[in-house]
């Protein structure tokens, strides 16, 4: 059990967007309008819609329909409704906001460009244009391969402006893992750079993309940002410049979309097979990212958004529709935290006078390192919110970054869903106190509920996240693969939504992630999610990270099997090993003990900090790993299969 250690003022409550949507439906309550906001899903997300001003090119009909199953219910059918007019047109059409500040980004050398409402609509519409000159339909599939750069966002926008299906990839991939996506989704165009920095390197992109476009039979043309200037291979019938193709100023309607149609076709990985292409329409993962961000975060015009995070993650494509459609200013950057100085970060925050910074727990635990100085270095006086999401939290780098960084004032909004939900199933709460680690509860507008195995609710014991009816933002399936979106998530119960997720709810209603539930181990009868005894190895002063995987074991049916990262200065022994072990005993209790402990250098991880225990369970036991493609460090992988489980 975990008490609150963040409560909120009645002051800053009632500045919030949440407290005053409440007050304008009537609600005085927080869980009395939460309660409402699920008794009727349609009432609530049209009082959203409402609430946001969001302009529609033809009303809708209703709110929802779900005449083809729960799986596939659409939303507001009838409407046409374009994303692009509502990330930058109604802006731009109001003369308060068309010069206020819409996207800053800062490159690994420093550099920075800023864009207002009005320049990036110049700059979207130029490049819709270019496409258009390349002959790209509505319905035609763009795949986006470009660093963390300003052309990033505009090249988004510009595909949904004009009706296209925009596919992101995570800038640090190989030509296969972006063939593979371009040819599932068969992309007309690739949109990428001639390289980038990261730490000061040169990092080249156009040659991956080129190998891309070769295994790749639909791309007709790719289009080249010109980051770096250099010297790069060309060829005169599928290249163009994207200097040339947004020379022609010329002003491109938004496209009539469907509320809908698809916009955007982004990819996650999964544990076996090949990646799924999740479906998101133009009135659903933006509404549900500028729900979230405006109102579950309390970003709005005035604040500056800036997510650690890469357009290739569902958590790029958030930030630029929640900060543009709540009428704020996203922060996109091309380096790392902690690159050229281990007070990069917070140097950014200052500068730019951040008020919204998504930080991964991860991240965290890397700039730990380097002590409190860098961190006092900077006046952090504009930070009014931490985000977090990707993986749960341990206490010690939770604490670190409330107390040390944000002075004990500064929430931590803690958010956890996924790409196929555009945004969050659990969140904070700005209303309500905060527990370290946890969740103050479900989003409004999401359905929520814990399941024991048999499918009942359940409390104060772990079991399966799941989403007892449709919401705003739902994936409309996997591109072209509609049995394994049904396989994936609606098999298990019906109609019902089971997330992969294990969690618990403790006596005081907090809630709390212990992992995937495929990374769940059951020792001895008992399930135990990886993040309970990942804390516990954590808390140890010689111990910086840890990951918690479960191998088969003749007597008690599995046992977990730790892999531990040292903090600077501690050598791995035979006595460090086993006192963690005993450490483990005691908290949890002898039947749970370690079966062993593993010292690496590192665990494998995404470049946005997941950490990926199917990978290290995997490799471990000397299986095959699935999806590898978004892995930073794939060596980390190699030197878990040398310490192979026999």
């Amino acid at each position: 059990m975990s008490e609150a250690v963040w409560f909120p003022s009645e002051e800053s409550s009632k500045k919030t967007r949440m407290y005053r949507f409440m007050q304008k439906l009537g609600f005085s309550d927080y869980d009395d309008f939460y309660k409402r906001s699920i008794e009727d899903v349609e009432w609530f997300w049209e009082e959203v819609v409402r609430d946001l001003d969001l302009q529609w090119i033809r009303p809708y009909d209703r709110v929802m329909d779900g005449s083809k199953g729960v799986p596939w219910t659409r939303w507001f059918p009838g409407g046409k409704f374009n994303v692009a007019q509502n990330a930058l047109d109604r802006f731009v059409d109001d003369p308060q906001a068309r010069h206020r500040l819409a996207l800053i980004w800062e490159g690994d050398d420093g550099a920075v460009q800023k864009y207002t409402y009005r320049d990036l609509w110049a700059a979207v519409n130029r490049f819709a244009h270019g496409l258009k000159r390349l002959g790209v339909e509505p319905g035609d599939r763009v795949a986006i391969y470009l660093p963390m750069i300003a052309e990033n966002v505009i090249a988004m926008l510009a595909a949904a402006r004009i009706g296209a299906i925009f596919t992101p990839c995570f800038s640090g991939y190989g030509a296969e893992a972006v063939a593979t996506r371009v040819r599932d989704c068969e992309a007309k165009v690739l949109i990428t750079a001639d390289g980038f920095l990261r730490r000061g390197k040169v990092v080249p992109m156009k040659e991956e993309a080129d190998r891309a476009a070769d295994l790749s039979p639909s791309v007709e043309k790719v289009v080249v940002v010109r980051r770096l200037g250099r010297d790069i291979p060309w060829n005169q019938e599928r290249d163009v410049d994207w200097g040339d193709l947004t020379s022609e100023w010329k002003t491109v309607a938004p496209r009539e979309t469907d509320a809908s149609d698809p916009m955007m076709i982004i990819y996650t990985s999964g544990t076996t097979g090949r990646p799924k292409g999740t479906v998101h329409v133009h009135a659903g993962f933006p509404v549900k990212a500028v729900f979230d961000a405006a109102y579950g975060m309390d970003v709005g015009p005035g604040d500056i958004l800036f997510w650690v995070t890469d357009m290739g993650w569902m958590m790029g494509p958030w930030m630029v529709f929640g900060a543009l459609l709540s009428g704020s200013t996203m922060l996109v950057f091309e380096g790392t935290p902690d690159h050229p100085g281990p007070d990069r970060l917070w140097k950014i925050v200052e500068n730019h006078g951040v008020t919204h910074l998504g930080i991964s727990p991860t991240v965290v635990r890397a700039l730990m390192r380097h002590g409190e100085e860098p961190v006092r270095r900077h006046d952090l006086s504009s930070l009014r919110v931490f985000g977090s999401t990707g993986e749960p939290w341990n206490p010690d780098p939770w604490h670190w970054l409330f107390e040390k960084v944000g002075g004990k004032k500064v929430p931590i909004y803690n958010y956890s869903g996924g790409t196929e939900i555009s945004g969050g199933i659990l969140g904070g709460n700005l209303l309500q106190p905060i527990a370290p680690c946890s969740f103050s509860g479900p989003l409004p507008g999401m359905d929520v509920e814990v399941y024991d195995e048999n499918g009942k609710p359940v409390r104060g014991e772990v079991g399966e996240l799941v989403i007892r009816q449709p919401w705003v933002g739902m994936t409309q399936g996997f591109w072209k693969d509609p049995e394994r979106y049904e396989r994936t998530y609606w098999n298990r119960w019906p109609d019902t939504w089971v997330h992969g997720d294990w969690v618990r709810v403790d006596e005081d209603g907090f809630w709390y992630i212990t992992g995937r539930s495929d990374d769940t181990l059951k020792i001895a009868g008992k399930r135990l999610g990886p993040a309970e005894m990942e804390s516990i190895l954590v808390d140890h002063p010689a111990v910086l990270e840890s990951a918690v995987v479960g191998v088969p074991d003749e007597t008690k049916g599995e046992v977990a099997v730790c892999f531990v990262v040292l903090r600077p200065g501690h050598e791995p022994t035979e006595a460090l090993h086993d006192e963690l072990i005993d450490m483990v005993g005691r908290h949890m209790g002898k039947a749970l003990r370690p079966k062993q402990i593993h010292f690496v250098a590192e665990l494998p991880k995404t470049r946005n900090g997941k950490i990926l225990r199917r990978v290290i369970k995997a490799a471990y036991l000397g299986q095959e790993a699935g999806d590898l493609s978004s892995l930073e460090n794939p060596k980390a992988v190699d030197t878990i299969r040398s310490r192979q489980f026999s």
